[in-house]
Parts: C-alpha cells; structure tokens; sequence
C-alpha cells in the first residue's frame, strides 16, 4: 500500500508539474494558483478513493512539485501557494492541537489503559530510534567524511525531539471497532507526552550538546563518529572506496537523466556543468522551498 501511495503520489506530481511546463497556464496567475490546490487535492481524494494513503501521497506529490513545478510557477503564482499552504499548515496544526487540548477535559475517553499507552510509547521510541540511527549510518557511509555528515549529537536530538503525533491522533479518531476509544487515548497520551516533556526538554538537549543556534557549533561539525559507525565509515579502505564509488556513480546518473530528461519534460532548475557541491546545495533549496 505504501510503494502504490507513492507511486500515485509521484505520478500525479509530474503529470501536473508537465502540464505547468509546456502549456501558457503561467499567464493567468489566479488559475495558475487555484488549480494547483485543485490538483494536490485531487493526489488526496484519489489515493484515498483507491484504498491508499492519502498523507503519503500527498507527501510525495509535494515533494515532486517542489523539485520540479516550482520553477514553473509565475512570480505572483510561487508567493500565492507559498503563503497560502503556509498559512493553512499553522491553521489545521493548531486546529488539531486545541481539538487535542478539549479531548483531555472532555472526558470522552472512559477506557484508557495507562499500561497499553506506556507500552506504546515505548515502542515508539525503540521504532524511532531503529529508523533513525540505521538510516543515519547508511547515509554517512554513502557520504565522504567532512561532508554533511549526520553526527551522533544530531541523531540522538532527532530520535528525543521528533515524536509529537498530532496526525497519528486525527487518524486514531476514525479507528474501528470497539477499542477505538482505547486507541485514541493512548495516542493522546503519547502525543501530550512527547510535546510536553520532549518538547519541554528539547532546547535543553540542544543546549548540552552545543547546537542550539547562536551557539560555537564549528566542533560539533567535525565531531567524529563513535562506534560502529566510526569502524564502517573510517577505519575500512573497502569501505571508503565503495562508499565514494557509490556516491559518485549515483550522483553523475541520477543528476544526468535528471538535468537532461526529467527537467526537459517537468521543469526544475536546470543548471548545466554544475559540481557535486551545486547539486546539494539545489536539492536543500528544494527542500527549503517545500
């Protein structure tokens, strides 16, 4: 279901972001801006029509229209969506989280098992941290060493920081069956615990360990790597060498076909001759912009 969520999402973000590209729609800025809300809808209401994600779609067409449609907007266009998508972003987060706040002294919910929620919570915290600190390592092991590496420090904010639910809540309220009640308070409970006591002890985390902004961060991004990782990414010639093999052919391929063919047909920032370090300066830009 997930790899069908994101094929449709990625399908209907270049089937939009090619028809911004080759038509005269740039014209007609009103258009242009209400038919890209129609068309992210539309991402929505048809992975959720065939029995599909409709976030993770909804995810991926985001961030294809960012890589691609984006440039492809007029001026008046790119400022419209950026401030309207913005500006309902912060009006449903805090819509759901007062909607969380009245359900905690509504007293709606009579089942809630205090020893389903603690277990629950702590499943999210080992699936998190067996997301993060693997995928971290993959990622360094693939990137050279000095180069925009994910540090330990990083990691360990990531998993403490990261936790807050407020979707996972609005999905748990549409739960089946007769322990639906018990779901929804359980994903109360944790969302309530990870934005008080995680939020609360964030900036404290980031604090100790020296990147809260303002701060001399300069050690923190040459901090070595401990462990495992440190044995994986340093110490071993084979995997140095395959580690720059795999990031240089992946990058001359992908940038290629995506600067020669897919930016052709769906638009993007088509930059010729660009160097390795032009490249993911672009792609933090898109991200920036989504």
């Amino acid at each position: 279901m997930t790899v069908l969520s994101i094929f449709v999402g990625v399908s209907l973000g270049l089937l939009v972001s090619y028809i911004y590209k080759h038509t005269s729609i740039s014209e007609f800025p009103k258009l242009e801006a209400s038919l890209l809300y129609l068309f992210c809808y539309l991402c929505y209401a048809t992975a959720e029509a065939f029995g599909l994600s409709g976030i993770m779609a909804l995810f991926f067409n985001g961030v294809v229209l960012s890589h691609y449609n984006s440039y492809n907007l007029s001026t008046t266009a790119q400022t419209t969506t950026e401030q309207f998508f913005a500006t309902v972003a912060v009006t449903m987060e805090t819509i759901i989280f007062l909607y969380m706040g009245l359900s905690v002294f509504t007293g709606r919910f009579q089942n809630w098992d205090i020893m389903f929620s603690l277990l629950g919570l702590l499943f999210c915290l080992i699936a998190r941290a067996l997301n993060i600190f693997p995928l971290s390592l993959i990622a360094n092991c693939c990137r050279r060493k000095g180069e925009n590496r994910i540090s330990l420090k990083t990691q360990c904010v990531l998993w403490f920081a990261g936790l807050r639910g407020a979707i996972a809540f609005a999905l748990s309220m549409n739960m089946p069956g007769p322990n639906s009640d018990s779901y929804a308070s359980a994903t109360l409970f944790i969302c309530m615990f990870t934005t008080i006591v995680c939020g609360g002890f964030t900036e404290n985390i980031l604090t100790r360990f020296g990147m809260k902004q303002g701060l001399d961060n300069d050690d923190d991004a040459h901090d070595d790597f401990t462990g495992v990782e440190n044995l994986i990414s340093t110490e071993s010639p084979l995997a140095r060498r395959l580690s720059a093999d795999l990031q240089e052919r992946y990058r001359s391929f992908w940038h290629d076909f995506d600067d020669n063919y897919m930016k052709e047909l769906f638009g993007g920032d088509r930059v010729p001759d660009r160097q390795a370090g032009d490249y993911e300066l672009s792609e933090q830009n898109d991200l920036y912009d989504f």
